[in-house]
């Protein structure tokens, strides 16, 4: 089957603590001309999705420092890239837990690279075809943001943002009704080496006296211990 445009530049992240399997992988997949970054564990996996932005990722389960179902739910606290998850653990329950962290496809080890290979091609170009459909004007409740003019209309006014803040608002903008952790945010709005909490707690502040109606936050809500959840609407009704 020949591959499109888009496959044979994609980008492909492959988190796994077990240098044989990302040996492997590494090998079959760039025969097929895709890029490849091997990550050992979730955390360099999530930096990797920072630094690198992959078009897609291959993630074991059983990892140290942080498994496959943490990664998971990281990279969709700030992304929507494809996720393939690899386990040995053929469970009905292990599925279900990778699914709902955000995970788009399950393989179990030992699986066939071929099967596998055309798992990737389906979700690049499902991934494709949804970017593609993708708008740069995020339109939501109070809210208006139109991404390449950096401008943010907030109940009918026009309201100006400093660089952070705005790309903070729209990382929160992007995921409404979504808790996003504290290290999603920083690590979204700053970088992978981003790890000053105190600069996230700053600029929220900041931006929700640019936003808000009232001191008592109705748009950007805390979630105590975890972080900020968006509320396009100030209500229950979002």
């Amino acid at each position: 089957m020949k591959q499109s445009e888009h496959d044979q530049s994609a980008k492909i992240l492959v988190v796994d603590d077990e240098p044989q399997i990302s040996r492997v992988l590494r090998t079959a997949l760039s025969t097929q001309g895709y890029s490849l970054r091997l990550a050992a564990n979730g955390e360099e996996g999530m930096e990797a999705v920072h630094a690198w932005k992959p078009d897609l990722v291959i993630t074991d389960v059983a990892m140290p420092r942080m498994n496959g179902i943490e990664l998971c739910r990281e990279i969709r606290a700030v992304s929507q890239i494809p996720i393939i998850v690899l386990s040995v653990r053929n469970q009905d329950q292990m599925k279900i837990d990778a699914l709902d962290a955000g995970a788009d496809d399950y393989v179990t080890k030992p699986f066939s690279m071929q099967e596998l290979q055309a798992r990737v091609r389906a979700q690049l170009r499902r991934s494709t075809a949804v970017s593609s459909e993708t708008t740069e004007v995020i339109s939501a409740g109070d809210f208006l943001i139109d991404i390449p003019q950096h401008r943010v209309v907030v109940r009918g006014q026009d309201t100006y943002l400093t660089p952070k803040q705005f790309d903070l608002l729209v990382c929160l903008a992007q995921h409404p009704g979504r808790v996003l952790t504290h290290r999603a945010l920083l690590h979204a709005v700053w970088g992978t080496n981003a790890d000053q909490p105190e600069s996230l707690r700053v600029t929220i502040g900041q931006l929700r006296k640019k936003i808000e109606i009232s001191e008592e936050p109705t748009y950007i809500l805390t979630e105590p211990w975890i972080g900020y959840r968006f509320r396009p609407t100030g209500n229950d009704d979002f």
